[in-house]
């Protein structure tokens, strides 16, 4: 019950994150709220079992930038729930670049933690 949660909330979190980033938009055959659930689902599996790896990788780089590196690991993890979305699903939402998609993961981790998803 809690991963279903969390994924309807990191899903409207993507679609707020769509509203106020001109670079990010919807792209595929499907309406735009499923798009918005497709990428929810990924970015809910990115960041449960390929974030925390990263994480560690990146903890070096992390503790030098006084923590400012963990921004652009959740761009990254947002870019590649929206490639995993577009690729297997053919339905998400695209970043035009890295900096629409670092402003987008600011917002959706913002939003997230309005909502009250719990991080894994």
């Amino acid at each position: 019950m809690t991963f279903l949660l969390n994924w309807l909330f990191t899903s409207i979190a993507i679609a707020i994150a769509d509203w106020f980033v001109p670079g990010i938009f919807v792209l595929g055959t499907v309406e735009p709220w499923l798009c918005y659930i497709f990428t929810g689902l990924f970015l809910s599996l990115v960041n449960s079992l390929v974030k925390p790896i990263i994480t560690v990788l990146a903890l070096p780089l992390t503790i030098i930038t006084l923590g400012l590196f963990q921004l652009m690991v959740n761009g990254l993890m947002l870019q590649l729930a929206s490639s995993l979305s577009l690729n297997l699903l053919g339905s998400g939402i695209v970043a035009a670049n890295f900096v629409s998609a670092f402003v987008g993961a600011i917002i959706v981790s913002i939003m997230c933690t309005i909502l009250g998803v719990k991080k894994h």
